[in-house]
């Protein structure tokens, strides 16, 4: 598969690994579990179900592949070596919109962490690139699909 090194904070790595380890014990089992039902049902040329859970099993191992590829393609970021002088990956900015004044706080992750309701937004989001390098104190304008807006780099910390 791709050979892409996505970075992670400890915790994301962590669930990613967890997810894939659900996958392999329970996933496979559950998969398993339904194939040898539908094959008991009879003639397997005709058995829907039988074809359902097979073509389920193949989802499956195609998931396994992808976080397996991702997993052993991922590189841990220390936390403790952030520069807080300018907005970089996992710093935690505050901006301020220049057109209606409201503060937002966000963390800034990998493409893969991304979690608008935990705050966490991608470096690869138009919001997270236009943000990369900036310092307190400087605007981002940023293209955004609500057109072009103007941030102001309120605080950055670790």
């Amino acid at each position: 598969m791709s050979k892409k090194i996505s970075y992670y904070t400890k915790e994301g790595l962590e669930k990613l690994k967890g997810e894939l380890t659900h996958l392999k014990s329970k996933g496979r089992a559950d998969i398993a579990h339904q194939i040898a039902e539908a094959r008991d049902k009879g003639d397997l040329s005709e058995n829907a179900e039988y074809d359902a859970a097979k073509d389920a099993q193949g989802h499956l191992e195609a998931k396994i592949a992808q976080l397996e590829d991702l997993v052993s393609n991922a590189r841990l970021l220390d936390e403790t070596n952030i520069d807080t002088s300018k907005v970089s990956i996992l710093s935690k900015v505050t901006i301020k919109n220049k057109k209606n004044g409201a503060s937002v706080t966000y963390t800034l992750v990998s493409e893969e962490e991304a979690d608008l309701k935990a705050g966490k937004i991608s470096t690869m989001s138009p919001i997270g690139k236009g943000l990369l390098g900036k310092k307190k104190g400087e605007t981002a304008t940023i293209k955004t699909p609500a057109g072009e807006m103007e941030f102001e780099v309120v605080k950055i910390t670790a």
